[in-house]
């Protein structure tokens, strides 16, 4: 006798290790135990008897079983065991999980990361998980075209005003497609159909204030900073060592040495894959050991204002100079280094060897060879500490002349 809903609703299991089964026709039974009410289907195939799962109750009603049970006779019909089927199908569907474009660019991510700095890895994946898996992260990367990357992902970053952003994800979209060639997960980077179809980047360089004067008037304003202490200390080391900003946030305590007057930046955070000496002026170890009773317990010298387990975000410093009311097309944080390479070039006089290999730019010796990170070590503390100095003296507004320092 076929069941009816109004069965399946209301019987409740017997109490029975076993449980018991309630048939309703054509192999379908309904198993009902102290754990739930469990579909199944008793068939044969090449002379064995087998049992099918075909789902539970009520997730799965009695109409559902019943045409998948049709479903299954269909298959033996053509000869088709459909227990194998189901299980290549769920094969197939966790091939398809896996090989996602998020799934694979995830895996890009850790196989590359060793090529980046830490702050690049962080940039890349803040991206792809803002700006592009939302988009084509589910699909298979297989079935992924040209469009999909265009119109999908990147034409919206494009939409949105951020040109070089779009541009980068397009490129970085490339990269994970020659990966996925490279692994078999797909035929051919479509991305290289892409190109030309977005807007050309502008033309711009990171905002600066080169001139002494107007550098007075900036560092007068940031030292009337009140901010968060953590932000004040970080703007005001800021022009003092002239890293990059991704250098500055990402600091570690465990890489400051304050009574030898040494930071060390190791190569996986530079931009070069160079690890990186900053001699420290008497007063950026001043700074550095005022906030040191504030974030001395973690790892991060300037941590996130929400959690300490991340450095500081990467707009803090370009905020606080918004703040100050210098907008983007004024001065930005990076622009502390085009401020530190021209003043100390032509007003100070200081090496062009030594402001580049503070830099970290690429210095090489006279056979070619790059210097390493402890190249001219003295004259550089000279010169940073000079730069200190004058820095003070511009926003005191003590006339400062042109001089010849004791590093030439």
């Amino acid at each position: 006798m076929a069941l009816t809903d109004t069965f399946v609703k209301n019987i409740k299991p017997s109490g029975t290790p076993v449980g018991e089964k309630h048939t309703d026709g054509q192999g379908l039974y309904l198993h009902v135990k102290e754990a739930g009410k469990y579909w199944r289907m008793s068939y044969r195939f090449n002379g064995k008897q087998k049992t099918l799962a075909l789902g539970v109750y009520p997730a799965v009603s009695l109409a559902k079983a019943r045409a998948r049970r049709d479903k299954a006779r269909e298959q033996l019909a053509d000869g088709i065991d459909p227990g194998t089927a189901k299980r290549e199908e769920k094969q197939a569907q966790m091939d398809a999980a896996a090989n996602t474009f998020e799934a694979v660019a995830r895996v890009w991510l850790v196989k590359t990361a060793v090529k980046r700095a830490e702050v690049t890895q962080s940039r890349i994946t803040t991206l792809l998980e803002k700006d592009v898996f939302p988009f084509i992260g589910k699909m298979p990367i297989s079935t992924i075209g040209p469009r999909d990357v265009l119109d999908k992902a990147v034409r919206k970053v494009e939409a949105r005003g951020s040109i070089d952003t779009a541009h980068r994800a397009k490129q970085i979209c490339g990269q994970i497609f020659r990966y996925a060639v490279a692994t078999g997960f797909a035929e051919r980077d479509v991305t290289a159909d892409l190109r030309g179809a977005l807007a050309a980047i502008p033309t711009s360089h990171f905002a600066a204030i080169t001139e002494p004067k107007q550098a007075g008037d900036l560092m007068r304003s940031i030292f009337d900073y009140t901010g968060h202490p953590c932000t004040v200390v970080a703007l005001k080391l800021t022009p003092l060592v002239f890293v990059r900003p991704g250098e500055l946030r990402t600091a570690e305590w465990a890489e400051l040495d304050l009574d030898g007057a040494e930071w060390r930046i190791p190569g996986s955070k530079m931009k070069m894959k160079v690890d990186h000496l900053v001699p420290l002026s008497t007063q950026a170890v001043a700074l550095l050991r005022s906030v040191q009773p504030i974030t001395g317990h973690g790892r991060y010298v300037f941590p996130s204002l929400r959690t300490g387990e991340r450095p500081m975000s990467e707009n803090t410093i370009n905020a606080a100079l918004r703040g100050l009311g210098y907008s983007k097309e004024v001065h930005t944080a990076h622009g502390f280094r085009a401020l530190a390479r021209t003043i100390m070039d032509e007003v100070m006089g200081e090496r062009v060897d030594l402001i580049e290999h503070q830099l970290a730019h690429a210095v090489k010796d006279p056979n070619g060879r790059a210097y390493n990170r402890t190249a001219h070590l003295p004259a550089r503390r000279v010169m940073m500490q000079n730069w200190a100095n004058y820095l003070d003296k511009l926003r005191i507004g003590a006339e400062v002349i042109p001089l010849r320092t004791a590093t030439q």
